[in-house]
Order: C-alpha cells, then sequence, then structure tokens
C-alpha cells in the first residue's frame, strides 16, 4: 500500500525535478524521488559498512559466530 508524501521545494528544485522528468529520465516525480530515496539508502547503508569495517580492523568489533548471538 503506498502513501501520499507532499513535500515544498524551492522553485529552482521543483523545476530541476521536472525537466528531469521531462526529459525522460523518469516516468513521474514519484519515481524521480522514490529513486533519489533509494541512492540515499544505499549511501547510508555504504558508510555503516565501512565503519563496520574500520571498528574490525581496529579490534573494536565482535565477530558473531551465528545470527543467534545478535540477540
Amino acid at each position: 500500500m503506498r502513501q501520499i508524501i507532499n513535500i515544498s521545494l524551492p522553485k529552482t528544485m521543483a523545476s530541476t525535478v521536472e525537466k528531469t522528468v521531462k526529459q525522460g529520465n523518469y516516468a513521474s516525480k514519484s519515481e524521480f524521488f522514490r529513486d533519489l530515496l533509494r541512492m540515499w539508502l544505499e549511501g547510508k547503508i555504504g558508510k555503516e559498512l565501512a565503519q563496520s569495517r574500520e571498528e574490525l580492523m581496529a579490534g573494536k568489533g565482535k565477530v558473531l559466530s551465528s545470527l543467534s548471538e545478535l540477540r
């Protein structure tokens, strides 16, 4: 089930979104923002993984032998 979220943008940003959609890069403004959110989430997860790797390399992390140890 989808939920509608309304956002307010400055004119320059709104124009950029509209121009990008009109150029055929996205089927709709909604698709533009869904893709933007996916990219943001991927970047966030990537940063968290990099931080975890750094902790493991520094000996600060804990290596689990099974998923049950997450509890």
